[in-house]
């Protein structure tokens, strides 16, 4: 389906991908710890909002 090119490219490119991001986030870091301060009350909410709709699927199953 792919040739060994085309892996090899997306191998480097996921890598260089990852590196720049780790860089990014690197210098953003101080700015992000102000400016989204709490927001692990968002990633908590939404999971278990997740979590509620497969609770309600496995319920509604049986």
């Amino acid at each position: 389906m792919f040739t060994t090119g085309q892996w090899v490219f997306a191998a480097v490119f996921f890598v260089a991908f990852v590196i720049a991001a780790f860089f990014a986030y690197g210098k953003d870091k101080p700015l992000h710890q102000t400016a989204f301060k709490g927001s692990y009350k968002i990633l908590i909410g939404f999971l278990v909002f997740i979590a509620l709709l497969f609770v309600i699927k496995y319920v509604m199953k049986r």
